[in-house]
């Protein structure tokens, strides 16, 4: 049987890679690979050969020009070494064929700032979306509750019945929209996967803390049409076991976080349709 394989890129500022590949793994991938984005534009390692990208958290370039927008700009731009072929067909062959992309804080950052997300009409180097400066004006690391749309065509949160618990850790992590037109389709299309919401997620979070960063709508996430590309600020990866909750000494928990569901999501859609 082929085996199932991720990919995790790092490199020019971001971090969390050990983390996402961890997750990976515990989520049922056979193989997942770290690769220094350097690798890819040598051409020594191919998005092809792979069926699950994550993009992971960090400050890539420093932050310079926004969050992500220079590594959106040589993504864009760049040539794989010694051929004609440019860095992002890689990526857009790779979501034509029906793979699977997470992008989680800087990788979210990085799918917006490409036009990834939301990626209406098959479009997906046309940026009509953003992630920006929270309101408050500073760098949040907190816990956050996340209402589920169970409506989505998602396939990373197929099955969570009402929502889940994540941390979050970023100072550009407020969702905006070039248009209300733009938000509408998102809205229609139930492509808002997550929003920052109550501990009893039942309504969508508007004021700070809750809502960390003042999202439009509470938007903590967001995927496209075909529900296979998702970009989301909270830190799946960094809540796959119990121990990582932060009250794991003073409450009975399961022992897989509430992270894990994604990763296992994954790695199933991928084994049902493996390419």
């Amino acid at each position: 049987m082929k085996q199932t394989r991720a990919i995790v890129i790092t490199g020019n500022g971001t971090n969390c890679e050990m983390e996402a590949a961890h997750a990976c793994k515990l989520g049922g991938f056979d193989e997942t690979v770290i690769a220094h984005i350097a690798e890819i534009l040598s051409g020594d390692i191919r998005l092809d050969d792979f069926h699950f990208l994550n993009l992971t958290g960090g400050f890539l370039d420093g932050d310079d020009l926004g969050s992500a927008k220079a590594q959106a700009n040589r993504l864009k731009n760049a040539s794989v070494v010694g051929t004609d072929e440019k860095l992002v067909e890689q990526f857009t062959r790779f979501i034509s064929n029906g793979k699977l992309i997470l992008g989680v804080c800087n990788g979210f950052q990085l799918m917006v700032k490409m036009g990834m997300l939301p990626g209406f009409d098959g479009n997906y180097l046309q940026q009509t979306v953003t992630l920006t400066h929270n309101d408050c004006g500073r760098f949040q690391d907190r816990w956050t509750c996340l209402k589920v749309d169970s409506d989505s065509p998602c396939v990373f949160t197929n099955g969570i019945a009402k929502g889940i618990y994540l941390p979050v850790r970023h100072g550009e992590g407020k969702f905006l929209c070039d248009s209300a037109a733009t938000l509408a389709r998102i809205e229609d299309g139930h492509l808002a996967v997550l929003r920052y919401s109550d501990a009893g997620y039942t309504e969508a979070a508007t004021e700070f803390p809750v809502n960390p960063n003042g999202s439009t709508n509470a938007i903590a996430a967001l995927c496209d049409p075909t529900g296979r590309l998702m970009g989301m600020m909270p830190h799946p990866e960094a809540f796959v076991h119990y121990t990582q909750h932060p009250r794991w000494t003073r409450e009975t928990l399961p022992e897989e976080g509430d992270g894990l569901v994604l990763y296992k999501n994954a790695a199933e859609h991928v084994k049902r349709n493996l390419i």
